[in-house]
């Protein structure tokens, strides 16, 4: 079997590896882009229906295409899939779908990587590793498997018709899990939501959405808080034009709220008494941000709107002071789990010592621990927008600069093997 060389192997054509694919063909790298679906393939089947991009058109793109949508549109799943495949085209990026990539390893006794795939092996001084951030789902060992009822992740809820009757309890208020609760609710179901530890910032502010006040507060460098932490639940939707997430406004709607879930005894799950600090915790990082975006636009002589309304909090929810510490979910009618409780990391077919005990990549700003791999698309990895569609794109040029200064060191070493060759080949008599 016949095997192929290159420079660079990236694996994913999401929107890490385009992004990598633009850097890399701007830099005159050989290189390609194995998918095992298809383009954007996260965007089209591990979302929901009514999904929409979290941040306006106008920001959340990459620098060299727009959106077919207005500049302040929430562009919906399929569009993002449709922008994402469109711009793969303009680049003419040497993408490959319908090829999966088995293992990584190191070859034996020279640079480089052996690459099993679904179609033959290939050989590559480089492995980029962009299978972004959601690639295992996570549903925590909480409730068994035989309770009686249905349990599925996030990423595999579609609309409230696909559910079967009954009431539905969402664990986790991330915008995931707010937003599909909101749209439960909406849909005429009963709906309890577990909340946990969030940041809820406003979505738009005195004229201008919170991505534009994270960018002149200088907010979106950020780098990662601390090891550990780099998924903060953020609760922010852009469903029907974008509003802000308000907890009280959801309890005033009918949703039940709940503490973070705990353990599950005898068809009962029990919730932490933290329902009250949660909330609160979200509104201090809300009332934070209106507070630097108010103090921005005096020190910068902005002539925008003030809304001292948006300050004012109403009154708590019931459960909030008087929480649910336990529930019965046959009595409440639950008949549907939907875990809102993000995704982990599977690097199971990268056969390299680049990973630490819990198996998250050892590296910096993507540059990982053995030379010649590199990862893209993970949370935080270098900033607090590293995972965001034009967070990705930066990223993606550091990494690619680092690509090609190792191919210069290469390249230097070869040449100087070259000439040391030739200095000692025997000289040719002349005649």
């Amino acid at each position: 079997m016949s095997i192929e060389r290159v420079d660079t192997l990236v694996v994913g054509a999401g929107q890490a590896g385009i992004a990598m694919s633009e850097h890399l063909g701007r830099a005159g790298v050989d290189h390609v882009v194995l998918e095992r679906s298809r383009i954007a393939e996260g965007w089209r089947s591990k979302r929901w229906d009514s999904l929409v991009a979290n941040g306006p058109a106008w920001h959340d793109r990459f620098p060299g295409m727009e959106f077919k949508a207005a500049p302040g549109a929430f562009v919906g799943k399929d569009g993002v899939a449709e922008y994402l495949d469109d711009y793969a085209s303009m680049l003419n990026a040497p993408i490959r779908t319908g090829v999966e990539v088995v293992s990584v390893e190191r070859l034996d006794g020279r640079q480089g990587f052996h690459v099993e795939t679904s179609e033959g092996v290939v050989e590559a001084l480089n492995v980029v590793a962009a299978t972004g951030p959601f690639q295992t789902a996570v549903i925590p060992p909480v409730v068994p498997d035989g309770a009686g009822l249905t349990q599925i992740h996030s990423s595999q809820y579609r609309n409230p018709s696909s559910l079967s009757e009954g009431a539905v309890l969402v664990v986790g208020a991330g915008s995931s899990g707010v937003q599909i609760a909101d749209e439960l609710n909406r849909s005429g179901r009963r709906v309890f939501l577990s909340v946990g530890p969030h940041d809820r910032p406003p979505r738009a502010y005195r004229d201008r959405d919170f991505v534009w006040w994270l960018g002149v507060l200088g907010l979106w460098n950020m780098e990662t808080p601390a090891p550990g932490t780099e998924h903060v639940t953020i609760a922010v939707s852009g469903a029907r034009g974008g509003e802000t997430i308000d907890f009280r406004n959801l309890a005033n709607q009918g949703i039940t709220l709940l503490g973070r879930t705990e353990t599950y005894v005898g068809g009962k799950l029990s919730f932490a008494p933290d329902l009250r600090r949660n909330i609160e915790g979200g509104d201090q990082t809300y009332l934070d941000l209106l507070r630097a975006a108010d103090a921005y636009a005096a020190e910068n002589g902005l002539d925008l709107p003030e809304e001292p309304e948006a300050h004012e909090l109403g009154p708590l929810p019931d459960h909030a002071t008087d929480p649910v510490l336990s529930l019965d979910l046959k009595e409440a009618g639950i008949t549907t789990i939907i875990w809102a409780t993000g995704f982990g990391f599977d690097y199971s077919w990268m056969k390299v010592d680049c990973f630490d005990e819990n198996g998250r990549p050892i590296h910096q700003r993507g540059v990982g621990k053995v030379p010649g791999i590199f990862f893209l698309g993970l949370p935080w990895q270098s900033r607090r927008g590293s995972s965001f569609i034009w967070g990705v794109w930066h990223d993606a040029k550091h990494v690619a600069d680092q690509i090609t200064t190792s191919a210069r060191y290469i390249q230097y070493d070869r040449e100087a093997r070259s000439e040391a060759q030739q200095s000692k080949a025997p000289a040719t008599e002349s005649v």
